[in-house]
């Protein structure tokens, strides 16, 4: 990483700490995670693509693993989680996809530390879940938790996963769904259906 780089991830990481200091988060479902955590339990946070500012101080310095693209918006967002406390999975679910998981679930087993997917990056279809989080699931025996954000205030920008910011003192209501765990062995078809059926809980936390 040239000098540029390391100047411009650590100026955007002071940036998004100081603007998540000012946001007034609300957790709820919360002692499900925290119940799992305490046993020792791995657990993967299936979230959306456009909702991902308001959980990267949420849950930062946690050792979290996060499987993050190759593309150059993935480059820019692995340098500032990096310095936000994350361990980092590169690849996705059209380059390196496989690699990803599996590092991810070695990270996991051997870090014993928890997960976080994006479940319709790194282009979308927006907020259509592909099965890789059910794939690293099984490998990683984790209970998979859907989450959601809502914002007071926010902008929406124009991008394919209408990417949200929410403005400085906003409200963060960060709703966590029930933790469920799939089986270790999937042929294709149940990890389609699961696949579905994780977008269906995670359309109804909203």
């Amino acid at each position: 990483m040239n000098l540029n780089h390391e100047i411009i991830y650590s100026g955007l990481t002071m940036l998004t700490r100081a603007w998540s200091l000012t946001l007034n988060y609300t957790r709820v479902n919360y002692e499900s995670v925290e119940t799992l955590r305490k046993r020792k339990i791995p657990v993967i946070f299936a979230i959306y693509h456009g909702e991902v500012f308001p959980l990267c101080c949420l849950h930062s310095n946690e050792g979290v693993t996060v499987v993050v693209s190759r593309s150059r918006d993935g480059e820019l967002i692995a340098g500032i989680l990096s310095r936000l406390g994350y361990n980092l999975a590169r690849g996705s679910s059209s380059r390196q996809g496989l690699r990803a998981l599996l590092n991810a679930a070695r990270q996991m087993k051997q870090k014993k530390v928890d997960a976080v997917f994006t479940v319709d990056g790194p282009r979308g279809p927006r907020h259509v879940a592909k099965p890789g989080i059910i794939y690293l699931a099984s490998k990683s025996r984790a209970f998979i938790v859907p989450a959601r954000v809502s914002m007071s205030t926010r902008h929406v920008f124009n991008s394919w996963d209408r990417f949200s910011l929410p403005w400085l003192w906003s409200a963060c209501r960060v709703i966590y769904g029930r933790p469920y765990q799939v089986p270790a062995r999937l042929d294709s078809e149940e990890i389609n259906a699961r696949t579905a059926g994780l977008d269906q809980k995670l359309q109804s936390l909203l």
